[in-house]
């Protein structure tokens, strides 16, 4: 494999979204158990807001060798240390190998790989009877803007996306939009602003009086709006 080098900037500035990424990993954790692939592990932040004593064997994967680097140092220093296990590479590293996993976890990287539907079978491929591909991804392709491009987005999803990317074998069995006031904010910055990218400021504002405000509102609005979605997909047991 040629060597790989993220495009995106975006990893330590949203490192600090503590609010957010407890919301999204309190809907998720439930669904991580057993051997773990993660999938694009980028720094070990979600690594670590994710794992649990449900978890047994922890893989992350991820291609930018440098990034695979740091991974590596910081999950060294951990106390559970020794159930990490770093792979510089990318999900061709297993398929087709006798690996199987319990749980496979896509969390703001799907939608960072080409072909997605290809990506998905072969994870599919080494997904055990009864375990799960998890996705947390951005909404709505109408959203897209220089942002996503700055960070090497291919696309944004909807659940009518998802459901066409189905693998062969799974079903959903979770599927919702998160962060209302996060589409609101999107709608304006799409409209007036137009970054590539929020200052850390706004990155703090959005966290801290937008996301406890989402928690709220996404529950009355049973997961129909927002600017992110989460899919839980599960393999019929055999």
């Amino acid at each position: 494999m040629s060597e790989f080098k993220y495009v995106g900037e975006e990893l330590e500035l949203f490192a600090t979204a503590r609010n957010w990424k407890s919301y999204w990993a309190s809907r998720l954790r439930p669904f991580v158990t057993g051997d773990v692939l993660e999938v694009g592990a980028g720094i070990g932040s979600n690594t670590l807001i994710l794992d649990s004593d449900r978890c047994k064997r922890w893989v992350c994967l991820e291609p930018d060798p440098q990034l695979a680097a740091r991974l590596r140092k910081r999950l060294a220093e951990r106390a559970t240390a020794d159930r990490y296990e770093i792979v510089c590479g990318t999900i061709e590293a297993f398929w087709g190998s006798k690996e199987q996993f319990d749980t496979i976890i896509y969390i703001d990287v799907l939608e960072h790989i080409e072909n997605d539907q290809e990506e998905l079978q072969k994870a599919a491929s080494v997904l055990r009877p009864g375990g799960r591909v998890i996705v947390l991804s951005p909404a709505h392709q109408s959203l897209f803007t220089l942002f996503d491009a700055a960070v090497g987005h291919f696309r944004r999803y909807n659940r009518a996306m998802l459901q066409a990317i189905t693998p062969h074998g799974l079903q959903p069995v979770e599927m919702a939009y998160l962060d209302s006031v996060g589409l609101v904010l999107s709608l304006a910055n799409l409209k007036l602003l137009r970054q590539s990218m929020p200052t850390k400021a706004q990155l703090r504002i959005w966290d801290k009086c937008a996301i406890p405000t989402s928690r709220v509102l996404d529950k009355c609005f049973f997961g129909t709006i927002g600017k992110s979605i989460v899919v839980v997909w599960e393999r019929v047991s055999a």
